[in-house]
């Protein structure tokens, strides 16, 4: 197993802590990374958009002049696309984007996930994460202490509303639970910030 040093908030070492060689050494498999991060892609889209086709605008009821005759070219309708205000041709239309992993799959994107960024030295484990009061800049320091001032996924063992909002105004972090963490998430962050009763509860959950 792996041995990672433990800090407190303001970037101290107090201790050190073994990670699960079963999460955070599995073999990283980029295919199952790759469609993990398209089926969370796929599923944030909302596949509402829609535009008219030319049975849907108003107007173009009447042929805009006759068939023959006129040495201009044949129209039926002044809504066909080609027509200024006319509908669109083969335009988007609400569909479902909706696709899914199978357990298994999902799996093994998260071991690999969170295995690459293990190896990358980005895992980083603090003791606790506590604060008083709603305070970007107490939770804006800690990240600088620790080493995660650029973009990160801090994972908390439990919902804190406090600390959740202390790090919702920080550009670049997102916050989550153990247990609602995406392969997406993990890759997109520079750094994984954790909670040491957050790692040992990862582990409990998903080794």
């Amino acid at each position: 197993m792996a041995t990672v040093k433990v800090v407190n908030m303001k970037g101290e070492e107090v201790g050190s802590i073994e990670l699960n060689d079963k999460i955070f050494a599995a073999d990283i498999n980029e295919a199952v990374l790759h469609a993990a991060t398209r089926a969370y892609l796929l599923n944030q889209r909302q596949g509402t958009q829609s535009t008219l086709t030319r049975t849907e605008v108003s107007g173009g009821g009447k042929k805009p002049w006759r068939q023959k005759g006129t040495g201009r070219a044949r129209q039926g309708s002044t809504r066909a696309p080609q027509w200024r205000h006319g509908g669109i041709a083969l335009g988007p239309k609400p569909r479902a984007y909706r696709t899914d992993l199978n357990k298994k799959t999902k799996r093994v994107a998260l071991y690999s996930a969170l295995s690459a960024k293990a190896a990358a030295g980005n895992v980083i484990v603090v003791d606790e994460i506590k604060t008083e009061n709603y305070s970007t800049k107490t939770m804006f320091n800690m990240l600088n202490a620790v080493g995660a001032d650029k973009k990160a996924l801090v994972v908390l063992p439990e919902a804190d509303k406090m600390i959740v909002a202390s790090f919702a105004n920080i550009a670049g972090v997102k916050t989550s639970l153990y247990n609602t963490i995406n392969v997406y998430d993990i890759l997109n962050a520079d750094k994984f910030v954790v909670t040491k009763e957050a790692v040992e509860k990862l582990e409990e959950v998903y080794a």
